[in-house]
């Protein structure tokens, strides 16, 4: 016998309702279907559930192939992971598709899309380097990096135009250009901004470093950055791909000045793609510039965060895009089996 003064409840008299009554987040409508033994991408993507990520994925897609085809906005933010694990030839074919409009790059994204197109590789091994002192100390990314600063604060140019002109027009020989972001967007006339946080690169610590060129690149390319999501109202897109703080922090400042100059921005579809969904991404892409406003009725906007690796995520994304998938209409929403 249970010395405790409270004895367990009794169930006889709770209420019960029929299964059938019940409104569920589940259905079987929504259930993934097995593959075929050689099926098809689209076949495959429509095959995922309707549910979670599957479903947020497939509104994203859907509110990306409407924004592109009423020549919206669609502005990609990405960091220095995406270049260095070789992506960067699907972001050029993306970009000669139309599903990319305008990009936005930190300042390791630069360095690893520069590297890459002067050397054809990238990304060193900073514990076996930083020993010795010999981390970041390659002599042609401090030295061409700065030139171009110093060129771009000259000629009132942003970072990303400068460095996109610089390899475009081949002042040195640059054997990979072909496979640079940087020159794959300059040819195409889509503008790139670069947004640096001072002593973040590797550029940074060279002699050649000036404060003042690095500064009026980047402020500039952060004015036209304001102008670019400008452009997004309404209707556009914003994908941050990989920027833990400073994108997210720069995309933020963007949407301030954009509405204190008067433009509601609204609506607008914004997403996270990230390995690990940070306080920073969520917060200032994916939440609050998509709060709602109880004064504008039927502008609803949207926010999306995925999570996965980039070198698995961005290419189904792209193969998506590219074949044409969803061909559904945005707006359906999501399912919140959370």
């Amino acid at each position: 016998m249970s010395v405790y003064s409270t004895g367990p409840i009794t169930l006889t008299n709770l209420k019960t309702y029929p299964l059938s009554s019940r409104k569920s987040k589940v259905s079987v409508r929504d259930f993934a279907k097995p593959p075929a033994a050689n099926p098809s991408l689209n076949k495959f993507l429509a095959s995922l559930p309707n549910f979670l990520a599957a479903a947020d994925l497939r509104n994203l897609l859907a509110a990306i192939h409407q924004a592109r085809k009423q020549r919206k906005t669609i502005l990609w933010g990405i960091g220095g992971h995406v270049i260095k694990v070789g992506l960067g030839p699907l972001l050029i074919d993306l970009m000669r598709r139309g599903f990319i409009t305008s990009l936005a790059m930190n300042g390791a994204a630069l360095v690893h899309d520069f590297e890459i197109a002067l050397a054809g590789n990238t990304s060193e091994d900073v514990e076996t380097g930083l020993g010795a002192g010999a981390f970041g100390m390659a002599a042609e990314t401090g030295e061409y990096l700065n030139q171009i600063a110093k060129v771009a604060m000259r000629a009132r140019l942003g970072y990303g135009e400068a460095a996109g002109q610089f390899l475009d027009n081949a002042v040195i020989d640059v054997p990979y250009a072909d496979s640079s972001v940087l020159a794959a967007a300059y040819k195409l006339r889509i503008p790139v901004t670069v947004h640096l946080a001072i002593g973040t690169d590797i550029p940074h610590m060279h002699r050649t470093a000036d404060g003042a060129a690095l500064g009026s690149a980047t402020h500039l390319d952060f004015r036209l950055f304001c102008s670019l999501v400008q452009q997004m109202h309404p209707g556009g897109i914003y994908l941050n791909w990989g920027s833990a703080v400073l994108l997210p922090e720069v995309f933020l400042k963007a949407v301030s000045v954009v509405r204190n100059l008067g433009l509601p921005l609204r609506p607008i579809t914004t997403a996270n793609f990230d390995f690990i969904q940070h306080y920073r991404p969520l917060q200032n892409v994916v939440r609050r510039p998509t709060a709602s406003d109880r004064s504008r009725k039927g502008e609803e906007s949207r926010g999306y965060a995925i999570t996965g690796h980039h070198e698995l995520l961005l290419p189904l994304v792209a193969a998506a895009l590219a074949s044409g998938w969803p061909r559904t209409s945005p707006g359906k929403k999501a399912k919140k089996n959370r």
